[in-house]
């Protein structure tokens, strides 16, 4: 017999033994749970403290950036620009939520990713780019170069790694919510919206300003023309280049512990690519004459778009996948019921389950069918990456919490997924949905 390959992956760990009434022993007690918020002792370590010098950072950013923004358009501008700019932000940021579904990740890390964006590194770009600029344009005595430059290559660099460090701190900080490259598309997105969402107060309001000097005004104005380009055309543009950082940490975060010069290297790819595409798209018109913005964008940015759409679509579709493959070995043990990893690998099936539990047993019932799901995910994925040996030295510690946290909420959720499975025909012969002996879902916390 031949000896395996260090490049195979390990084999799939062994599932628990199922017991009418397991112990879980090692689960920690519930200040300690990885999948609950943890309380420490000292003041740092506090969820409040933590929370309110972040706060008071981003409000601080948004103060600035916001006065920085209305001091360069005017007050009339500020006002057309930020209503002009709203539009676009309610459907990016729900196509992003969309494509989160499967696992969806805490609303306060897509908003202070928003809010970093929007605030933080805006104006850090803002500052920043001023600066360079005036500081070529002095060296060189040539300030139509200086501001050449500074769209080209000043502007990409800045920008995508001020973008960057918001996807950065949720990587290192909220590790437990950050499993994959749909995590890492998803935080670059709202990142990016809202970075684009300040930026195009700015250039809109100023078309506005220039449109009150000249006194055009409807489709032929400056404004119109300016909205065009940035919210008809291209609201994607930001989104698409943050998003490729985000894919470089998302397959960081799918490495094994010991690919160390690949989880390091993978997210500056990422970087790299996001910077060299947000030059290409700034000096289109440089580069390629005045109908260089049309070419970079029809031959360019709009494939490029389709392409980062279908590929983050089917890793959805596979983490799906992960889910039916993952899951049969917990039913196969007793911990699940047949059916609930084919409902659990079915977003219509998922949302079936919710619906019927709130229906028969009202909204505590569906909240705790929607944890449950949650759960059992989290679960699919962690024994994915214990495969692949990325997991960590605490897989037992985390499973067994994981299944513990099912297992108090089984008998609402797990007869809700088994008849949405067979509702929806991802298994045969549906049986009528029943009561198991009026749980409550919050009986143990």
């Amino acid at each position: 017999m031949s000896e395996s390959s260090p490049h195979q992956h390990p084999p799939h760990p062994a599932v628990p033994a199922f017991e009418q009434q397991p112990l879980f022993s090692a689960v920690p007690e519930r200040a300690r749970w990885r999948y609950k918020p943890r309380r420490a002792s000292w003041l740092w370590h506090s969820k409040t403290v933590r929370a309110g010098v972040l706060i008071t950072l981003l409000a601080l950013s948004a103060l600035f950036i916001l006065a920085l923004v209305r001091e360069q358009t005017g007050t009339h501008g500020f006002v057309v620009g930020l209503g002009l700019a709203t539009l676009p932000v309610p459907l990016l940021t729900a196509a992003f939520r969309w494509l989160d579904r499967v696992e969806p990740g805490p609303w306060k890390n897509l908003l202070f990713a928003f809010s970093w964006g929007a605030f933080a590194a805006a104006l850090v770009a803002i500052i920043a780019n001023s600066f360079a600029t005036r500081w070529i344009a002095t060296a060189t005595a040539d300030p139509a170069s200086a501001d050449t430059i500074g769209a080209t290559v000043i502007a990409p660099i800045v920008e995508e790694s001020a973008k960057a460090a918001a996807i950065l701190l949720l990587f290192i900080f909220r590790r437990r919510d950050f499993t994959g490259i749909v995590d890492g598309v998803v935080v670059a997105g709202f990142t990016a919206t809202g970075f684009a969402f300040t930026e195009n107060i700015l250039y809109l309001g100023n078309a506005f300003g220039e449109d009150q000097e000249i006194g055009t005004s409807g489709l032929a104005s400056v404004t119109a023309a300016t909205f065009f380009v940035r919210v008809v055309m291209s609201p994607f543009a930001h989104p698409l280049f943050t998003v490729l950082t985000g894919i470089g940490f998302g397959a960081a975060a799918l490495a094994a512990q010991r690919q160390k010069i690949r989880r390091i290297a993978l997210p500056l790819l990422g970087l790299a690519l996001a910077m060299c595409m947000h030059a290409l798209w700034n000096g289109s018109s440089s580069l390629f004459g005045p109908f260089g913005f049309y070419a970079v964008y029809g031959a360019f940015m709009v494939p490029a778009f389709g392409l980062l759409t279908w590929l983050t679509i089917w890793t959805r579709q596979r983490e799906l996948r992960t889910i039916s493959t993952e899951l049969p070995a917990y039913a196969a043990a007793g911990w699940l019921m047949t059916a609930e990893p084919r409902a659990l690998s079915s977003m219509r099936a998922r949302s079936m389950a919710r619906d019927v539990a709130r229906r028969t047993h009202g909204p505590a019932a569906a909240h705790a069918v929607a944890e449950y799901e949650r759960f059992a995910t989290t679960l699919a994925f962690l024994r994915h990456r214990a495969h692949r040996g990325a997991a960590g030295p605490d897989f037992v510690e985390r499973e067994q919490e994981l299944l513990h946290h099912l297992w108090q909420r089984k008998h609402v959720a797990g007869p809700a997924l088994t008849y949405a499975a067979q509702a929806t025909g991802r298994v045969l012969t549906p049986p009528p949905y029943r009561d198991y002996g009026g749980y409550n879902p919050y009986r143990n916390g």
